[in-house]
C-alpha cells in the first residue's frame, strides 16, 4: 500500500517518532491508522529497505539513528483518508458482489418494485449535499443486501455501514472526478428483475471498480 508507506515516511519526517525511538507495534499502528496489520507490515518492510527504520527481532521496530533524506510526501490527512477509503471499498466490494449474486436468485417481483423506488430516490439526490446522496445510495445497496436473504451478509453490511458512510461522504466531498455509475445501478436493477445472476455480479463489479480504480490511480500519482 504505497499511500501507507508515504504516510509513515511523512510522520517520521515531521518528528512523530525521533531518531532511535521505538515505533508502536504493528497492531498498535494498524489500530491508530485505521488500516490492516498486513498493510503496516509491508509498509515497515519498505521503510526498512530504505534505511528509515531498523527492525530488531524480539525488540521491535525503531527509527534509524541517522535518517537518510526523505522526499517530500503528500499531506498526512489526505494520505490517511485515502488509505481508509480504499480499504472500505475493498470490503464493500466483497460483500456486495455476493449479495447481488444471491439477490438475483431470490428477489420477488414485489421486492424489485420497492427497489425501483429506492433507485429513483438515489438518482433524485444526485447533486444534493454529500450526506443526503450517500444516504440514498446506501439505502439502495442495503436493500440489495437484504434481498440476498443472507443474515450473515446483512449483519456484516450493518457493521461496516457507518465506516462506508463516512468514507463515501468524504469521497463525494473531496473527489472532483467522481465516475457516474448511474448506468451500473440501472443494470443491477434490471438483472435482479430478470433473475440474471451473472448480470447482477457484473453490474456490481462495474459500479464499485469504477471508484476503486479512481482511488488507486490517484493514490499512486501522489
Amino acid at each position: 500500500m504505497p499511500q501507507l508507506e508515504n504516510l509513515l515516511r511523512e510522520l517520521i519526517r515531521n518528528g512523530r517518532w525521533k531518531a532511535g525511538e521505538r515505533l508502536p507495534s504493528e497492531v498498535g499502528l494498524a489500530a491508530e491508522l485505521g488500516v490492516g496489520r498486513s498493510s503496516v507490515r509491508e509498509a515497515l518492510r519498505l521503510l526498512a529497505r530504505d534505511g528509515l527504520v531498523d527492525v530488531r527481532h524480539g525488540s521491535g521496530t525503531f527509527v534509524a539513528d541517522v535518517l537518510p533524506a526523505i522526499a517530500e510526501t503528500p499531506d498526512v490527512n489526505e494520505l490517511l483518508r485515502r488509505a481508509r477509503l480504499l480499504e472500505a471499498y475493498e470490503v464493500r466490494r466483497a460483500l456486495e458482489v455476493e449479495a447481488a449474486r444471491l439477490a438475483a436468485r431470490r428477489a420477488r417481483p414485489e421486492d424489485v418494485e420497492r427497489l425501483k423506488l429506492r433507485l429513483r430516490n438515489r438518482q433524485e439526490r444526485i447533486g444534493d449535499e454529500a450526506s443526503a446522496f450517500v444516504d440514498a445510495d446506501l439505502d439502495f445497496h442495503r436493500a440489495v443486501v437484504e434481498l440476498s436473504g443472507n443474515a450473515v451478509l446483512l449483519g456484516l453490511f450493518t457493521t461496516v455501514e457507518p465506516v462506508l458512510r463516512e468514507a463515501l461522504v468524504e469521497m463525494v466531498e473531496h473527489e472532483t472526478d467522481m465516475p457516474d455509475v448511474s448506468c451500473s445501478h440501472a443494470d443491477l436493477l434490471a438483472a435482479l428483475e430478470n433473475g440474471d445472476v451473472e448480470g447482477a455480479i457484473a453490474a456490481t463489479v462495474e459500479n464499485l471498480e469504477a471508484a476503486l480504480t479512481l482511488i488507486r490511480t490517484e493514490s499512486a500519482d501522489r
